[in-house]
């Protein structure tokens, strides 16, 4: 049961002086609108008109209009699933909010995101959000752009009480404080969770007091009081517009409803508990003030309240009457369009540079071409990394643009692509590829599904980049194959450069692309010799596959390392006379098919070679789309190459064991080729 006692510190008090009586009644005009969307919003759920689900946010109406209130039309706001009252309050259209919610194409996100993914962009409302606490990680993203870009805009965060114990809460604070960023972490404690009662989960003596953690000013007021609420936010706002960072705000408010419209709980509030919090219903609470001022009479509230619900009437209507999304305008949205073809890929020419000095040039030319470039990762500044990938960018585009972080990867990712969405073109390297499993959110729910879940707004220009690979003994955390992990996300791309002249082209195609990438670098490659590279400029056109050697026996598809140990499986095949063709697709998404199918057409016998184990890897989408594409062709069925099922082992001959090899390919070939 929540702290009821808790309300003895709520005193009711004037509203404050910092609003005049004009500021007093528009304020609550607005809290009438958005008490009246969400009553309306409830029973058209109930009628079926609205499917799905919604949460209301009936009892915490004074935080979105106090809140928005303090804020200027620059100014974004970062909301969470119970977000319809800060999106009304910051100035959305109602009648395509009712769109959005009834799914429908006039809707904000087109009738594809739905109530918990609502964004404004003109407003400054870069969207809901259905993970919870993600938004303050995307915020931090967003206030580093503002930051950068020196708008003087601020933002808001704003998380329930129960984002407060997830992690992110933690990495997004220190990342804002040690940044300073303009932003204000704004928490809706409403006293539950789900149907927990936040003050029996949350240890220490507040929310707010977590601030002192991270040295961040922090303050805990009566969120259903406007007035507490606006100065709150604006003495939040001037600290950040200053540039002294960020503020950490714990409003104690109540939720009337259950967690949302469908959620069909048993009941787990006392009525007594409800009763009280009733009592100091936020809407009521302003309307008496304003009553007891003189500044408002009976007649006045009751027009009012009459205006509002004229205006959701009419909202409702024209929602109603709007058209349903089809399946093919929503496939478009799930990544944008290329503005045109890559120009034809230069000769390689005769300098000669390594794997990891071309991603380096690559990371100089495309910063030096475009100012909004910017790169976050764990000691890339001073040392490079680990690796070696990043050295000498700091010294030349300096520390804003190429951002040591915490360790910290959550805060990384979601921060990476808040930016993103801001304007920013991102670059995030997890230190090892292993770590992306701690980014998984952020790829895979945030970049990979912004742009189709926000109704084709959001451009998501971000690098997800590291190391992955086995081959160096670091065992079975640090030398994953996990590119199967992203593979079934629509919305992502993946690039796999198994040379230096495509480690670049690919790099350069990478940055510059609206669409998110995931982009696999293996560690042995760090390791290879130099190899020709053109100093100038370039891009490869994703999507494009590179026939490494020609032969008229097997097709060998491989990836990455592999490619060049399917080299070597050639020559040993060669004096065998089996003559392979071999196929490196460069990028895994898109995927050439219509290169690999050709060549199987012409061989008739195809092996898919990649490090990961065989069962559930990338070459088993490999194998299908080629049966499927060239089925009247195969002489045999297409083979698959790849690790034991097991993970990674530390001892270096097993390592060596696990790793495909020449012998392996080779042994796999010949059993295509002598299948009867």
């Amino acid at each position: 049961m929540a702290d009821v006692t808790i309300l003895e510190t709520l005193a009711p008090r004037p509203p404050s002086n910092r609003l005049s009586a004009d500021a007093l009644r528009e304020a609550l005009r607005m809290m009438l609108r958005i008490r009246q969307f969400e009553t309306r919003a409830k029973e058209l759920f109930l009628q079926g008109v609205i499917k799905g689900t919604a949460h209301s946010s009936i009892g915490q109406e004074a935080i979105a209009a106090g809140a928005c209130r303090a804020l200027l039309p620059g100014d974004f706001v970062m909301t969470h699933h119970r977000g319809h009252g800060h999106t009304i309050a910051k100035g959305a259209d109602i009648g395509r909010m009712f769109a959005e919610l009834m799914g429908k194409a006039d809707g904000y996100c087109a009738g594809l995101g739905g109530s918990m993914h609502i964004a404004d962009f003109d407003t400054n409302v870069l969207g809901a959000n259905g993970i919870v606490g993600a938004g303050m990680g995307l915020a931090t993203g967003a206030a580093l752009a503002e930051q950068l870009n020196g708008t003087g805009h601020i933002g808001v965060a704003f998380f329930g009480d129960g984002a407060a114990n997830e992690g992110l809460f933690h990495e997004a604070m220190n990342l804002a404080a040690i940044w300073r960023l303009p932003l204000i972490f704004f928490c809706e404690n409403n006293q539950y969770g789900l149907t927990t009662a936040t003050d029996t989960v949350t240890a220490g003596p507040s929310i707010a007091a977590r601030g002192n953690a991270y040295g961040v000013p922090n303050t805990r007021i009566d969120g259903n009081d406007i007035g507490a609420v606006f100065d709150a936010v604006e003495r939040a706002a001037l600290r950040a517009r200053a540039g002294e960072g960020p503020t950490l705000i714990e409003a104690l408010t109540y939720r009337w409803d259950d967690h949302s419209m469908r959620a069909n709980l048993p009941a787990h509030r006392s009525e007594g508990e409800d009763q009280a919090w009733r009592s100091a219903d936020p809407v009521g609470r302003l309307a008496d003030a304003l009553r007891e001022a003189g500044d408002l009479d009976a007649a006045g509230l009751d027009a009012m309240a009459s205006d509002v619900a004229a205006e959701i009437e009419a909202a409702i209507d024209w929602a109603k009457d709007r058209p349903d999304p089809d399946l093919v305008s929503a496939q478009d949205l799930v990544t944008p369009p290329r503005s045109r073809p890559s120009p034809a890929e230069p000769s390689p020419g005769d300098r000669r540079i390594t794997y990891r000095e071309a991603i380096n040039e690559a990371f100089h030319q495309e910063m030096a071409r475009d100012g909004d470039v910017i790169l976050l990762g764990e000691d890339i500044a001073k040392t490079g990394g680990i690796f070696g990938l990043t050295p000498g960018l700091c010294d030349r585009f300096g520390p804003d643009r190429v951002r040591d972080t915490p360790i910290s990867e959550g805060a990384i990712s979601t921060c990476g692509v808040g930016a993103a969405m801001r304007g920013k073109r991102v670059v995030v390297e997890a230190q090892l590829w292993d770590f992306v499993t701690l980014m998984m959110d952020a790829i895979v729910n945030q970049a990979a599904k912004a742009r189709f879940m926000l109704g084709g707004k959001a451009r998501v220009p971000i690098v997800f980049r590291g190391p992955q690979g086995a081959g160096i003994r670091l065992a079975a955390q640090h030398c994953q194959s996990l590119e199967s992990l992203f593979a079934n996300i629509p919305g992502l791309e993946i690039y796999a450069p198994a040379g230096a002249y495509d480690a670049k082209g690919l790099m350069a195609s990478a940055i510059r692309s609206d669409t998110p990438v995931v982009f696999l670098e293996h560690k042995l490659l760090y390791l290879g010799s130099a190899q020709p590279v053109p100093e100038q400029c370039y891009t490869i056109e994703p999507g494009r596959a590179r026939i490494v050697r020609e032969g008229g026996d097997c097709t060998v598809i491989a990836t990455l390392a592999m490619v060049d140990r399917a080299a070597q499986a050639a020559d040993l095949l060669a004096k065998e006379g089996i003559e392979v063709e071999i196929i490196d697709p460069r990028t895994l998404k898109p995927f050439d098919l219509d290169t690999c199918a050709g060549s199987l057409r012409k061989t008739n016998r195809a092996v898919v070679v990649h490090e990961a184990p065989v069962f559930g890897g990338f070459g088993g989408e490999i194998a299908a789309s080629l049966t499927s594409a060239a089925f009247d062709w195969l002489d045999a069925p297409v083979a698959r190459v790849g690790a034991p099922e097991m993970p990674v082992p530390y001892n270096d001959r097993l390592e060596r064991e696990f790793m495909p090899d020449a012998r392996d390919i080779a042994a796999a070939v010949r059993a295509v080729c002598y299948r009867s």
